[in-house]
């Protein structure tokens, strides 16, 4: 008996699935489907609004909230509420420690270049983790306002995003039970929400100004062929709407003279100055004048005012657009549509200096908050074949990816790229003195690679022997477009080189593919939980390692009781590795790392010391 999927919301018969649109933002996320009429619409469930704040809230009992009740929480419960994880995807420890203050959650400082983690409780997550509970909360909106299963997504990220932040990005969308059919540049589906690129006899040149809550990104794009490429992107991911809230506040605690120690302590007044400042922002699109109160602090403020105050900030990003311009070697002459996309651009200063640096009216007819979503969903419309004018480039049926430590797989061209395409990564060793890197391509959507289908196996010989972590090994995946992979792997300080080619759609047909996919999405959470211990174990046996390489090298400079405790807490961690307990594991690391970290600061102070000896600094 053949089954037939029926949208109840509508009532029209569906040949496959909907495919959804998905903005996962900084500050607020969004989802959008194309509606019978064929138009693009952002989705609206039971009331709650368009936008669901991107904040996680893990509460006492263990219950976790997303959304609109989450955001609650921010000022009631900061440690246990997580916002911006957006920042953290991709991230190393080393990425973010300039920004660790900006959170007001627990970042685990590992001091390495492994990706972040934040504490919550006695419970770790990653941030692929805390995104999946976010697009899990847009995925089950969807389904109870569409009344029909929702499990294929396009998601947008910046344009400046690396591989690394959108394979996350992938992950979380896995994670959420999604398969996510393409990662799409924001700027690019910003334009598609104008329509345009969508015709393919069209050539032009797009600046897509992007001013959202906490961040600003400008991105030129060249769309040839009904092919967006990015030529550059420029910004500042700690610059946005927020910050005009925050000069109305200041502008008020100084005219009311109220005192800034007192009101640190206050934490219910600062929000509520954050909060009417934030209202006094959104009226100036109507009124000249706003005039209110907080209990007996006036909060007076006219237009004239607000702008003087934000003119630096406005001013900054005109910079960053001179400065994205320079870098793809064009001037404000050969740009042909500016688009607006972020709530912060419904301020009129901001459009106007937007329009007179660029010399031209800007696109802001469609909701600024709404645009990056109803593009994301064209794009999902065009994937689903639904438009005739659009020509689909040859896509990767199955990611492509390298073992990694643990029996990981590590994806390096994901699956549904265009083709053809190229990517890579680097690699380094994880003992001292390895001189060669094994090196196994597989191809698949899991976890682990024993789920997964090998196709070649090589390895990277003749690597100079030098310390664990010295070598850096680019290992570059080259697809072509009759589907032939050449996978080469550097050792880029000594020059070492080698080479293989494999097909990898080789015998593999579509219902296999299929079955693949299915496994992928069914499975989910037992990979991550997989993964997540493996390398919570790998991580572990690394600190160990270097950790006893310390103690050899160094041991004289640390006293009895150092020596002793230092070799307790490797003691603890090394049992908690005999366990399947990843979060006893990651706070076993957390501990030595702790412990031991003022120990190896100690020992580079004496190294300088040393080395600076007689030498006069001038």
């Amino acid at each position: 008996m053949a089954k037939v999927s029926i949208n109840l919301a509508t009532g029209s018969i569906q040949k496959e699935d909907i495919i959804v649109g998905i903005d996962l933002g900084t500050t607020n996320s969004l989802v959008a489907f194309i509606d019978p009429d064929k138009n693009p619409k952002v989705i609206n469930d039971t009331g709650k609004g368009v936008l669901v704040p991107s904040v996680v809230h893990f509460g006492p009992t263990g219950d976790i909230t997303v959304g609109n009740e989450a955001k609650e929480h921010l000022i009631t419960d900061p440690q246990n509420t997580v916002f911006s994880v957006k920042r953290l995807l991709g991230r190393s420890y080393a990425d973010v420690k300039d920004y660790q203050n900006f959170f007001s959650y627990k970042i685990i400082d590992d001091d390495t270049e492994s990706l972040v983690k934040i504490k919550v409780g006695d419970k770790f997550y990653t941030p692929i983790e805390l995104s999946g509970l976010i697009l899990k909360e847009l995925k089950d909106r969807a389904e109870h306002a569409l009344k029909t299963p929702v499990n294929r997504a396009v998601i947008t990220v910046p344009a400046y995003f690396n591989d690394s932040q959108r394979q996350a990005t992938r992950d979380a969308g896995k994670l959420a039970g999604l398969d996510v059919l393409r990662i799409v540049n924001e700027p690019t589906a910003a334009s598609l929400a104008y329509g345009i690129g969508l015709d393919p006899e069209e050539t032009k040149t797009v600046a897509v100004y992007d001013l959202g809550g906490g961040t600003f990104d400008v991105s030129i794009l060249q769309i040839q062929n009904g092919i967006f490429e990015v030529l550059s992107t420029n910004g500042d991911t700690f610059l946005g709407g927020d910050d005009f809230d925050r000069t109305i506040a200041d502008f008020w605690i100084e005219k009311n003279n109220i005192n800034k120690a007192e009101l640190a302590e206050n934490r219910e007044l600062t929000q509520q100055l954050r909060l009417k400042a934030e209202e006094a922002k959104k009226a100036f699109a109507h009124q000249s004048l706003f005039n209110e109160k907080i209990g007996d602090i006036w909060c007076t403020i006219d237009r004239n005012t607000f702008e003087e105050l934000i003119l630096p900030k406005v001013q900054q990003t005109i910079t960053a657009c001179q400065n994205a311009l320079n870098d793809a070697k064009l001037t404000v002459a050969d740009i042909d549509e500016v688009i607006m996309v972020g709530g912060s651009t419904r301020t009129a200063l901001v459009k106007k200096m937007v329009a007179e640096f660029f010399g031209r009216p800007v696109h802001d007819d469609v909701n600024p908050d709404e645009v990056v979503a109803l593009g994301a969903a064209i794009q999902a419309d065009v994937l689903a074949g639904n438009r005739s004018d659009i020509l689909l480039l040859d896509v990767t049926p199955l990611s492509l990816g390298i073992e990694t430590m643990g029996g990981l797989m590590d994806t390096i061209i994901p699956r549904n790229s265009k083709i053809p395409t190229k990517a890579g990564r680097q690699y380094t060793t994880s003992k001292d003195g390895q001189v060669n890197m094994k090196i196994a391509v597989y191809q698949g959507e899991r976890d682990l690679i024993k789920e997964n289908r090998k196709l070649a196996e090589f390895e990277l010989k003749g690597i100079p022997a030098m310390p664990a972590g010295f070598p850096k090994v680019d290992i570059n995946f080259i697809l072509n477009a009759d589907g032939i992979l050449k996978v080469q792997a550097i050792e880029l300080r000594s020059g070492v080189k080698q080479e293989v080619e494999v097909k990898p759609a080789y015998g593999i047909n579509d219902e296999l593919v299929e079955k693949m996919l299915m496994d992928s999405i069914t499975n989910a959470k037992d990979d991550v939980a997989a993964r997540m211990l493996i390398e919570a174990k790998t991580e572990g046996e690394q600190m160990v390692y270097t950790v006893e390489r310390f103690l050899e090298k160094n041991g004289n400079l640390l006293d009895e009781a150092e020596i002793a405790q230092t070799k307790q807490y490797l003691t603890n961690l090394q049992v908690s590795l005999g366990t399947e307990d990843k979060d006893l594991i990651h706070a076993k690391i957390d501990e030595l790392n702790n412990f031991t970290r003022p120990f190896a600061e100690r020992v580079m102070d004496i190294a300088i010391g040393t080395a600076m000896r007689g030498k006069s600094v001038e």
